[in-house]
């Protein structure tokens, strides 16, 4: 970058609004919900990021989840650059793609234990460049091999941008306060039933009525796009049940958090008994991105052979992508998972557990009513004093006492998601140095958030 191109983030964001919609390429980074200019990062090391005007931030976001290991880690970098040094892309298959598919299929499964048998929900992967790709190539292969229209899915979760699936999806059209999109259709809209997370009476109710259309459920593994609301205990499991009972397919959007609650995703935590009594039960499709391409743009789709192999060219299912199985990311894909070992989960645990605690103490010092949200490494904060079990109740939070806690993290060298509807993220390589300018930075944020005002 020479001297003439440096400007400051503004500038950047000035020029970048020219250009581009926004000024951005995805809707949350314009800083919509907390104010403000948006920071136009440069280069990413180890627990921080560094913006345009040479300005470092602790980060908590990790690129929204892949940075599992910290950014650029020197392993995955070498991996990348031989891959890049044997073509960028060749628009054919490469033995690389068979061995990413393998090192998945082998973490999703759960050893037998005596008392309850293997279980293995991935037998066949599909490889894609975006975990909307994934969501969308899901959708339609349910509806295909059930010959079913109807989708059911949950208030307040985000499967990608596709049609069918931004009613009511929260993440980014929440912070918008958007209620949809424009440009999708009624008759697509229509084809999507929108349940309130958690409530399986709902579910029971609307396949009652519906059952014999209804193609497939898809929820996340747990929610993590209205900020973290996990699942209640054995709810994945009987969304599992009353799919299988009415001839519908479950489809597990693990986009989030597959590899990265755990070495086998959140369906790993349950069928391991770890989260709540998830044990006997499998999804039959999982949707994987972030981790599973190291950061590059790579997704997956994965499950029983049966479904599966309706995708063309076996079966009558269309799903096709140049860039799918690129190289270069199912580089970067094989080199995090086969370095994210035990030791790197646990480590990510503890951090998640003493920030979520210290942010806790925080807001308490300061009289801030709040709940922390948690969902294995994932969590969030809830300005409301229960813990919201659903899309209704987090939309009732004070959520303007966001703002300035957002911004005076920010000016003390910490970068939190730009919305209170995001997860926050740790990496393995958050140290203690890191970790210290973080809880330095907490007593002022929480007493901006104290002093705000809705009128504000």
């Amino acid at each position: 970058m020479t001297t003439a191109t440096l400007l400051t983030n503004a500038e950047y964001f000035d020029r970048a609004k020219k250009s581009i919609p926004g000024g951005v390429n995805s809707p949350v980074r314009a800083f919509g919900s907390v104010g403000g200019t948006p920071r136009f990062m440069v280069s990413a090391q180890g627990p921080y990021i560094t913006d345009a005007e040479g300005r470092q931030f602790v980060d908590l976001i990790c690129s929204w989840g892949p940075a599992l290991l910290g950014h650029s880690h020197p392993q995955v970098v070498d991996a990348v650059r031989a891959a890049v040094g044997r073509g960028l892309s060749f628009g054919a298959s490469t033995p690389a793609e068979t061995e990413l598919a393998e090192l998945v299929r082998a973490r999703v499964s759960v050893p037998a234990d005596g008392a309850h048998p293997a279980a293995a929900p991935i037998e066949k992967i599909r490889m894609v460049s975006t975990g909307t790709e994934a969501t969308m190539t899901a959708i339609r292969l349910a509806r295909g091999f059930t010959g079913r229209d109807l989708l059911v899915k949950f208030a307040g979760h985000y499967h990608g941008h596709s049609d069918g699936l931004l009613a009511e999806a929260g993440s980014g059209l929440a912070t918008l306060s958007l209620p949809g999109s424009a440009g999708v259709t009624a008759a697509t809209a229509a084809q999507t039933l929108v349940l309130p997370y958690n409530d399986l009476a709902a579910v029971h109710a609307m396949f009652a009525e519906h059952g014999p259309n209804i193609a497939a459920i898809i929820v996340e593994a747990a929610a993590a796009n209205m900020g973290v609301v996990a699942p209640n205990a054995g709810f994945n499991r009987e969304l599992a049940g009353i799919a299988h009972q009415n001839g519908s397919l479950l489809i597990l959007d693990e986009v989030l958090t597959g590899f990265r609650v755990g070495a086998a995703g959140w369906w790993g935590l349950e069928a391991a008994g770890t989260v709540a009594d998830g044990l006997g039960w499998t999804p039959d499709l999982i949707a994987f991105g972030k981790i599973v391409g190291g950061g590059l743009p790579l997704a997956a789709l994965g499950g029983r052979a049966d479904v599966m192999d309706m995708l063309a060219p076996l079966g009558p299912v269309y799903q096709a992508g140049t860039l799918s199985g690129n190289p270069v990311a199912v580089a970067a894909g094989i080199a995090t998972l086969k370095l994210a070992d035990a030791t790197i989960y646990s480590r990510i645990d503890e951090l998640a557990a003493l920030l979520s605690n210290e942010v806790s103490l925080a807001f308490a010092a300061e009289g801030v009513e709040h709940s922390v949200q948690r969902a294995g490494n994932l969590f969030s904060f809830a300005f409301m004093s229960t813990v919201p079990r659903n899309y209704a109740q987090v939309k009732t939070q004070e959520s303007f006492r966001y703002r300035p806690f957002f911004h005076s993290m920010l000016d003390a060298g910490v970068s939190l998601p730009p919305s209170v509807f995001e997860s926050w993220f740790v990496s393995a390589a958050h140290d203690d140095t890191a970790v210290n300018r973080i809880l330095a930075a907490l007593p002022a944020a929480a007493k901006a958030a104290a002093s705000a005002t809705a009128a504000g």
